[in-house]
């Protein structure tokens, strides 16, 4: 068998196990976020709704990633879609940190505490367990493919993980000590690790385009 056709099957092996990972990724986002939110909106706990509207954009970023994986095929295409799954990641994660730091910035002033949520606490310390493991098998995917799309996929969920740390921080220290402000604080440290990510993705394509 050719070297080249030997690379290209091992290739198309890599990229299944990314499809696969996507779908997870998927699915796995469709139920964290739903019960997020709807966790959220029951105690009217902003750092879980936060937590569950990130979750829908991390579907829609894995969506893209899955657009991604299955256009792989086209060689001469890959660098723009890559471009375009790198956009798509940066300004989700732009626009969620604006949405979280005006939501923590009002209930700080109305000092509005949220309801206990063990539901809530509940998808947060599975998240911890979950997203840990699925970022490192996509940044294997991710070195193997030499996709800077899928590694800021696979930043995304150590990033999640984070989230879900600081989410379970704050539901914790409301539920068990009544610190009400511990919910929009850790929804303002969200914001500040989302916005920072967004920003380096931008820097990261701002830096491709200069080199060009």
């Amino acid at each position: 068998m050719p070297a080249s056709t030997a690379n290209q099957d091992s290739r198309i092996a890599v990229v299944t196990s990314g499809k696969r990972l996507e779908y997870f990724t998927i699915g796995w986002h469709v139920l964290e976020g739903v019960v997020s939110t709807a966790a959220g909106i029951a105690s009217e706990s902003l750092s879980l709704v936060g937590f569950g509207v990130d979750s829908l954009i991390e579907l829609g970023s894995g969506s893209v990633m899955l657009w991604r994986m299955h256009r792989d095929r086209h060689a001469e295409r890959r660098a723009r879609n890559e471009k375009i799954a790198l956009y798509v990641i940066g300004w989700s994660f732009t626009l969620l940190a604006l949405y979280l730091l005006w939501e923590a910035m009002q209930d700080l002033l109305q000092k509005q505490a949220p309801d206990k949520s063990i539901p809530g606490i509940v998808i947060a310390v599975l998240s911890l367990i979950v997203m840990p493991m699925l970022s490192r098998a996509k940044r294997r995917v991710a070195s193997r493919l030499g996709s800077r799309a899928m590694k800021a996929d696979a930043k995304q969920g150590d990033f999640c993980a984070y989230l879900s740390a600081i989410l379970l921080a704050g539901l914790l220290l409301n539920g068990l000590l009544g610190w009400w402000w511990a919910d929009p604080l850790a929804a303002l440290v969200m914001a500040l690790i989302i916005g920072n990510e967004g920003i380096n993705i931008a820097m990261i394509e701002a830096d491709d385009c200069c080199a060009r």
